[in-house]
């Protein structure tokens, strides 16, 4: 932390040392900011959730490695267990979480200020493309071209069996649930309200356990509950980011196969691994003002290119149709679809392993959007991460994927063909191979591809040494630890073939079990303490007309009562 930074911080937080009693005392403590970075102090690399995080992810990838077998059954039976338990909690959760954030966002405490700042720490171009980047980054690129054209070819149950257009706008409608509103609401909205209040003007530290202190006290900051919080939160991201980074290596494999006959071998996979681990470490150790915001940047910039050539030289009707149906028909089957349970097997495979995903980055999202949000409103974070991204995201889909499906409308079996066996790298070049310059497209597809990912490498390297060191500025050794870490993890799962990234897919559903109980307070504390910022910065509120005449109504009975005893 720079030093004008850190005397900002420690000045704010005296500060509100004095009226700290008087708000909420039972889940708001005075903490000093120092505590919060008191892990600086000593050898972060002797911190037990570093060894219990670390030391579970070799255990996985030496019984991935040693006996797949067995770790497979044992993870395929917990991912049924899961999938059923917990599918209906996790779409009521996610749902919740929605609903509660657009509330806030529409009522007084729209206009409260977090992060205890009153202007916004970086610029809103800068702040909404690291958003973008970062959350959509995961499996974007991926999703975004195959996705659609699963459902395509396997109707979703809930719209049951359709043929042509109608089936096309429904596999749309069905991608843009998954990648909308819900699943970017459950990254970055209540969570990131309570992280940024505790954090910034109670001064607690910057980790997932801080989310439980409302409910534990300081026992979660400093007992065996924070440890394990922590732990289980880190493992879920990691194991989240690992599954992108191992596609990664597949998806350019293949394509440097199919472009200019490249083997597509177990090297080639490990050798596209470590330039993306080189990639993501060199940026998380530049920090976030300049890698992280510069790769974001030059992202949403060749985005934006290869939306404008698709637009203008593809299925651009179809495109522009594709989005406004599908999100129109995704809105009018909002509820329903959020709540189906019409085909529990589809379900795990589709919603609830998207939704566990999802959940498992929460946290650790919800830090790092705390990190760069200080000076915005509520109604800027809700409105910008709920809505403004999602509908970016169901346009990106409807570009890249709603393409795929123009295509196989027109010609059948050319992009479904390529699908075949689930081939997700197979899909994008399929797609792009029926574009103008097929090849170009086709790498700019990829450079985009591997920047992506390395915009979720990097700010998932950052976060974790972050949560591990106790520190919003941890060490350079804890960021090139965890960047080298996950890479490694991804080279040796890729290495086992479809049967480690396989486990490894149904692992993150298992791992989003804990994470979700430590997202669920979330759901009453942040309104709580919304409503406690907006009255310590703009007063109580004042009463509504209808109050205030239905109280003036009142004290004239009252007045008219006693005189009529008087008399």
């Amino acid at each position: 932390m720079a030093d004008d930074d850190k005397s900002e911080y420690l000045m704010s937080n005296l500060t509100q040392s004095v009226d700290r009693k008087s708000t909420d005392e039972n889940y708001l403590a005075a903490h000093p900011p120092e505590q919060s970075d008191a892990s600086t102090k000593v050898n972060p690399f002797s911190s037990p959730v570093l060894w219990l995080s670390g030391g579970f992810l070799a255990l996985f990838v030496l019984l991935a490695v040693f006996d797949t077998s067995a770790l497979s059954n044992i993870i395929q039976v917990g991912f049924s267990k899961v999938t059923q338990w917990f599918g209906p909690f996790w779409q009521i959760l996610l749902l919740a979480n929605f609903i509660i954030g657009l509330y806030l966002a529409f009522a007084r405490t729209g206009d409260v200020k977090l992060g205890n700042r009153s202007t916004p720490e970086i610029d809103t171009f800068k702040w909404l493309a690291i958003v973008l980047c970062t959350l959509l980054a995961g499996g974007g690129v991926f999703w975004a071209a195959a996705e659609p054209i699963a459902h395509f070819v396997s109707s979703p149950p809930f719209y049951g069996e359709a043929e042509g257009r109608t089936l096309a706008i429904n596999a749309l409608s069905q991608s843009f649930l998954h990648w909308g509103f819900l699943a970017w609401a459950i990254l970055g909205s209540l969570a990131a309200i309570v992280l940024m209040h505790l954090h910034y003007d109670k001064g607690l530290p910057l980790q997932p356990r801080t989310l439980l202190y409302p409910i534990f006290g300081d026992k979660a900051l400093n007992g065996w509950i924070g440890t394990l919080t922590d732990t289980f939160c880190i493992i879920a991201v990691a194991a989240g980011t690992i599954g992108p980074i191992g596609f990664l290596g597949l998806q350019i494999s293949y394509a440097l196969n199919a472009l200019f006959g490249v083997q597509d071998t177990l090297i080639t996979q490990s050798l596209v691994v470590l330039f993306a681990i080189a990639m993501y470490t060199l940026s998380a150790l530049s920090g976030l003002s300049r890698g992280i915001q510069l790769i974001s940047r030059y992202n949403i910039l060749l985005s934006a290119a290869l939306i404008i050539f698709i637009l203008l030289f593809g299925p651009t009707s179809f495109i522009i149709d594709g989005y406004m149906q599908g999100v129109a028909k995704m809105v009018n089957n909002f509820v329903p679809m959020s709540l189906y349970r019409g085909d529990a097997n589809w379900l795990s495979w589709w919603t609830v392993f998207f939704w566990g995903w999802f959940i498992g980055y929460g946290p650790m999202m919800a830090i790092f959007i705390a990190r760069i949000s200080r000076g915005r409103t509520i109604r800027q974070l809700i409105l910008s991460i709920s809505i403004i991204a999602p509908l970016i995201t169901c346009f990106w889909f409807s570009v890249v994927g709603g393409s795929g499906l123009a295509f196989e409308l027109a010609e059948p079996g050319v992009i479904s063909t390529a699908f075949e066996g689930f081939n997700l790298p197979g899909v994008l070049l399929a797609i792009t191979s029926q574009l103008p310059m097929p090849s170009l497209i086709a790498v700019l597809f990829l450079i985009l591809t591997t920047t992506f990912i390395v915009t979720t490498g990097d700010s998932m390297t950052y976060t974790i040494s972050v949560v591990v060191t106790g520190s919003t500025e941890p060490s350079g050794a804890m960021r090139a630890f965890w960047g080298i870490l996950m890479g490694l993890v991804a080279i040796a799962l890729i290495s086992m073939g479809s049967g480690g990234i396989s486990a490894l897919q149904s692992f993150i559903v298992i791992t989003a079990v804990p994470v979700s109980f430590v997202l669920l307070p979330s759901l009453w504390q942040a309104p709580k303490m919304a409503k406690a910022m907006a009255e310590q910065q703009f007063g109580k509120p004042s009463l509504n007309h209808a109050q205030a005449s239905h109280s003036q109504t009142e004290h004239s009975q009252t007045k008219h009562s006693q005189a009529k005893q008087s008399g």
